[in-house]
């Protein structure tokens, strides 16, 4: 078993605090606590109940929204993934993605908070070649800003990108809270 920097503990803070700012996730975010309150890990790739993962919603100076086009996916997503034991904390970890997916240098990216905007809870289609199951990932989304534009994209996972307007996100509340962030 590899052990990650991110801990529990921290999964279970950044959620605590993340509920004190947004008490209406808190139905949606209660199997992700109880999971926690049984010892589960979720910092791990085999914790099919769910396991955490790290999101980078990045909005440029016109305010619209970088999507990637994920490979295995075959869809639209914004940049983010799985967390790795370099990673001291989610944000780390969204940073990391989002410069791995992109080749947008962290030096070209700020954080907008410390702290998610979004923490969305989301079923994942079986993966036969990597043998695994249906499962389900809890994103932790960071908001992040930038005047750069995409770099050198992850072809093996990603295959294209595009900045959108944030009407083409299709979760309400997402959309509204990165909309009051950027003004």
């Amino acid at each position: 078993m590899i052990n990650l920097a991110i801990t529990a503990d921290h999964i279970r803070a950044t959620l605590t605090t993340y509920l004190d700012t947004h008490p209406e996730d808190k139905p949606d975010l209660a199997p992700v606590l109880d999971l926690l309150d049984t010892g589960a890990d979720l910092t791990s790739r085999r914790e099919f109940r769910g396991h955490a993962t790290a999101g980078a919603i990045l909005a440029n100076a016109d305010g619209r929204i970088l999507h990637i086009h994920h490979r295995a996916l075959d869809t639209w997503l914004m940049p983010g993934g799985h967390l790795e034991t370099s990673d001291e904390t989610l944000l780390d970890a969204a940073l990391r993605e989002l410069a791995e997916e992109t080749g947008i240098p962290d030096d070209a990216v700020t954080s907008a908070d410390d702290q998610p905007i979004h923490i969305d809870v989301h079923p994942i289609p079986a993966n036969d070649a990597k043998g695994e199951p249906d499962h389900r990932h809890v994103d932790v989304r960071f908001l992040f800003r930038t005047t750069a534009d995409v770099h050198q994209l992850q072809t093996e996972e990603v295959t294209d990108a595009t900045w959108r307007t944030i009407d083409n996100l299709s979760d309400a509340t997402l959309r509204q809270r990165i909309a009051e962030a950027l003004r």
